[in-house]
């Protein structure tokens, strides 16, 4: 049997950047586990950015405002800087609104509860006239990877509104390093440096560990090919056994938390009042059962299904037993 690793360490740390060793590991498995860890931090975490601005008189990009050094282009080319924070799964805005000879930084935003700027220095633009004026209104949502602005603009025809290729990816840069190390007699075993740094938005630590988490989701239902549990199905309201649903899936796809789902806030906590609290607990429920809990919604429900086939599953069956 291959041998495992001993637990990740940090070995270097400094502001947003850290390095990870893994050792020892197998020969071979170095460049596996690092060309792993590397695609997933630069293409799979979640973060948050600027989609689409409003900016007073400047129905478009190609304008000039009156007073602004920086022409409308790299105003743009500024916001896409921006690295945002944001504890909602639902679209917000921020607001900025500046006016006088002065320069105009990230941190002119005004405050909201659910959105945090992490680099409040960054230069937008530089109002050169006492009477200049620069008044916009930025939407702030959650995504994964890069998406363009040409994506965004399918289907929408919003008066005034400029959509932004948008960097949602907390990830700025992944490297990683291999030596050979000596394991008994053998000196082909090899230790693994993996390099990340964020920006700002997540730790370096939290980057590997989300990044850990995806890989071990995916590959942990994997290693439960062909085998499958059983979850015990209840009435509503009622300790009655009425049966029991085979699901193929492993026990650790049961136990994945409500929390750890790609779920709006709202949905997650009608689940959290219905008592539910795992992936298992959901798939006990059918639809109607589920529509039931309080505050949730065909929304939510759609949500929740989306979640669910993710991980091949589905919610239970309505009960036809008493259908004549």
């Amino acid at each position: 049997m291959i041998p495992l690793p001993n637990l990740p360490k940090v070995i270097q740390k400094k502001e947003n950047k850290a390095v990870f060793e893994i050792s020892p590991l197998y020969p071979g498995y170095g460049v596996t586990i690092g060309n792993s860890y590397r695609r997933v931090l630069l293409s799979s975490l979640e973060g948050a950015a600027i989609t689409e601005v409003r900016i007073k008189n400047a129905p478009h990009e190609f304008t000039a405002l009156p007073g602004v050094l920086e022409d409308i282009l790299i105003i743009l080319l500024n916001l896409k800087k921006v690295r945002i924070q944001s504890w909602e799964n639902t679209p917000q805005t921020i607001v900025l609104e500046a006016k006088g000879a002065r320069e105009v930084k990230a941190k002119d935003f005004k405050p909201h509860p659910q959105v945090k700027i992490v680099n409040p220095e960054l230069h937008l633009a530089t109002l050169t006239d006492k009477k200049a004026e620069l008044s916009l209104e930025a939407t702030v949502e959650r995504g994964v990877g890069y998406v363009l602005a040409e994506e965004r603009e399918k289907g929408k025809q919003g008066i005034g509104v400029i959509y932004l290729d948008s960097v949602f990816t907390p990830v700025k840069k992944v490297n990683f390093y291999i030596e050979n190390v000596i394991v008994g007699k053998r000196t082909d075993f090899e230790k693994l440096e993996i390099e990340i740094e964020t920006d700002g938005t997540i730790s370096p630590e939290e980057a590997f560990g989300q990044a850990t988490e995806i890989l071990y989701n995916h590959f942990s239902l994997f290693s439960q090919f062909g085998k499958k549990i059983e979850i015990e199905a209840e009435k509503a309201g009622q300790g009655e056994e009425v049966g029991k649903e085979e699901i193929t899936a492993g026990e650790e796809t049961a136990k994945i938390k409500v929390e750890d789902l790609k779920l709006s806030e709202r949905t997650k906590n009608s689940l959290r009042q219905g008592k539910i609290k795992t992936v298992g607990g959901i798939v006990k429920k059918s639809e109607k059962e589920i529509l039931a809990l309080k505050g949730m919604g065909e929304k939510g429900l759609k949500e929740i299904k989306k979640a669910l086939e993710e991980k091949g599953l589905s919610l239970k069956e309505e009960n036809k037993s008493n259908k004549k």
